[in-house]
C-alpha cells in the first residue's frame, strides 16, 4: 500500500472526482482531501492510497497533468515531520503578570487612593 501526495488541486474537487482520476490505474482505497478547520473549505491538497504498483503508474502519469483547470503535482506522500509546538525560536509568553497569580492583589497589597475629592 502507498500513500500518494496530490497537489495544487482545484478548490472545487470532490473526493469522488479524484477517485475516479486515480480509478483509471488500479483500486483506490481511500482519497483523503485536506479541508481548513476554521473555513471548512479544501486546502487545495489531498492524498490517495492505492496499491504499489498501480500508485507508482499513477504518479508517473497524473504528475503535470491538467485536473479542473490546474496543474496536478503528483508525488508519493513523505511521512509528516515532529514540529514544534511553540512558534519558532521566541520564548514562550506567560499571562500571570509579574507576581505569577494572574495579577490579582489582595486588597492590603494595593496603594490607597486619596480620599478627598
Amino acid at each position: 500500500m502507498k500513500s500518494i501526495y496530490v497537489g495544487n488541486l482545484p478548490y472545487s474537487a470532490t473526493e469522488q472526482e479524484v477517485r475516479d482520476l486515480f480509478g483509471s490505474y488500479g483500486e483506490v482505497k481511500l482519497v483523503k482531501l485536506v479541508i481548513d478547520r476554521e473555513t471548512n473549505r479544501p486546502k487545495g491538497f489531498g492524498f490517495v492510497e492505492m496499491d504499489d504498483a498501480a500508485a507508482q503508474e499513477a504518479i508517473q502519469a497524473l504528475d503535470g497533468q491538467e485536473f479542473g483547470g490546474r496543474r496536478l503535482r503528483v508525488n508519493e506522500a513523505r511521512e509528516r515531520t515532529e514540529r514544534p509546538r511553540s512558534f519558532g525560536d521566541r520564548p514562550q509568553r506567560r499571562f500571570d503578570g509579574p507576581r505569577g497569580n494572574g495579577g490579582f492583589r489582595p486588597r492590603g497589597d494595593r496603594p490607597q487612593r486619596p480620599t478627598e475629592y
